[in-house]
């Protein structure tokens, strides 16, 4: 996660001091990384040593340290709106807050997937009779999309997006099936009493949530999808976006993995596809 989007999500539990220098920062990030404190310290109408506390609750030693973050931030083209949406935007200002918004999102979810987690998904997924992908809602409309993209790799996949028919799969699970299961929140209960079923049943568990929850705790293996979300109404779930991108990293993974079989299979999809399209 940037600094910037942890500085976004820690706002509301600082005190008010300290969110009016959060407040410059997020506002005013380019002026912040070449000011000095005591100009920091007037903008944001508090004192020097307010400044430094609040680079310190970043777990930074001080000014200097935080600064380097936050030009790190800068200079890798992180985009970051702190602006809300409301319903008086314009147009233009719409998209480039809903495309900033995603972009932000996508490079915090790059940063937090680690490559020794995609290494264990991909072995189990490799070695599995069969894959069964689980999600509800949103995360459901995921899990379609990981099945759609997973059986083409030659192992029987299916999605299940129903909370009962999810409770009756994984009691049915062979010990050597892999289940997907994918929550934005990683705290639905049906989606944890299924998880409990699946090991019950000797089945590996991949959980695609965030990190530090109840589903990251229970599965086997994580992929996390740390992000930061916008609260408010009009802001779009960037989650999805980043769990549907994990499923395409995790999806080519094992296409490499499995060699050229995979790749025969999934030619023959895709020709099949362009047979029922319009040549013009």
């Amino acid at each position: 996660m940037s600094l910037l989007s942890r500085i976004q999500a820690l706002l509301p539990e600082l005190p008010p001091s300290e969110q009016r220098v959060a407040e410059l920062v997020l506002q005013r990030p380019v002026e912040v990384v070449s000011a000095p404190v005591s100009q920091l310290a007037l903008w944001s109408r508090v004192s020097q040593p307010t400044v430094i506390r609040f680079c310190r609750r970043l777990k930074c030693s001080g000014l200097p340290a935080f600064k380097l973050k936050l030009a790190g931030d800068l200079g890798a083209g992180i985009p970051f709106v702190h602006a809300k949406l409301v319903p008086g935007d314009d147009l233009a200002h719409l998209i480039g807050k809903v495309f900033d918004s995603a972009l932000t999102g996508l490079a915090e979810g790059r940063d937090a997937l680690r490559p020794e987690a995609l290494e264990a998904a991909v072995a189990a997924l490799d070695r599995a009779s069969r894959i069964e992908c689980y999600g509800l809602g949103n995360s459901g409309v995921t899990a379609q999309d990981a099945q759609m993209k997973l059986f083409r790799l030659g192992t029987p996949t299916v999605a299940c997006t129903d909370s009962q028919m999810q409770r009756v799969a994984a009691v049915l699970l062979p010990g050597d099936a892999v289940v997907l299961v994918i929550s934005n929140s990683g705290r639905t209960t049906s989606l944890l009493e299924v998880v409990a079923l699946a090991r019950r049943s000797g089945a590996t568990v991949i959980a695609l949530t965030r990190s530090n929850t109840p589903l990251a705790q229970a599965a086997d293996i994580l992929l996390p999808a740390d992000v930061q979300e916008n609260p408010e109404v009009y802001a779009p779930m960037v989650a999805r976006l980043v769990h549907l991108a994990i499923v395409d990293v995790l999806t080519v993974a094992l296409a490499l993995r499995k060699g050229p079989a995979a790749l025969t299979r999934m030619e023959a999809a895709k020709a099949s596809l362009q047979a029922t399209r319009d040549p013009r």
